[in-house]
């Protein structure tokens, strides 16, 4: 008993020393997904910021007409037109209803999901999910390569799910190799544009 005591002890150390690193990189400045990135960062050209924010502001909005709750339970973030939703719900017939407006949300090139359904995972799961996020969001911060405020991180039942912008290929395979070495993940599944495959950047 002391044993297990011990380890959630050693767990919630982690991830607290890794919230506070998280919060105290880059408070100064509002960047790509709103998380404390400078703007010099957002590799976006600014009518782009604009258009991807608009998108945004209409799509939560929507959520919050549709049910208060979302405005907590959804996160939606955009990128150049591909919507990336996360959080949970308590019904299937909700994440359905939820993915289906934000392919009506103007302008919306793809959408990708992470919504789970509550209940499914128990607090054990959860986590070490929480753990692996925030191992990797630390590993990106002290990465010279990376810039972790350009990426959303989500993981769900020790499936990584990465949402956001590489400068470079060889950041981008960074990123993911980060991911792959972290003790416990089942399963990268990235979704990480290159600069160059942006479509106000494509000739």
């Amino acid at each position: 008993m002391f044993k297990n005591k011990k380890n959630m002890k050693n767990i919630f150390f982690i991830l607290l020393l890794a919230l506070l690193t998280f919060s105290c990189v880059g408070t100064s400045s509002v960047g790509i997904f709103g998380s404390g990135v400078s703007i010099a960062y957002d590799p976006r050209t600014v009518g782009m910021q604009i258009d991807d924010s608009i998108m945004q502001k209409n799509l939560i909005g929507r959520l919050t007409l549709t049910d208060k709750k979302y405005i907590i339970s959804i996160s939606a973030k955009v990128l150049d037109g591909n919507i990336y939703l996360s959080g949970k719900v308590d019904e299937p017939e909700e994440k359905l209803k939820i993915i289906k407006m934000a392919w009506e949300t103007k302008g919306a090139r793809s959408v990708q999901s992470t919504v789970t359904i509550k209940g499914n995972n128990n607090f054990k799961s959860t986590a070490k999910d929480i753990l692996i996020t925030s191992q990797l969001r630390t590993a990106l911060i002290f990465n010279k390569l990376t810039k972790a405020t350009n990426y959303t991180i989500d993981t769900i039942n020790g499936k990584i799910y990465i949402f956001g912008i590489a400068m470079t290929k060889k950041e981008k395979e960074k990123v993911i190799s980060e991911a792959d070495q972290i003790h416990g993940v089942k399963d990268v599944i990235p979704s990480i544009y290159l600069v160059e495959e942006l479509s106000r950047n494509k000739n």
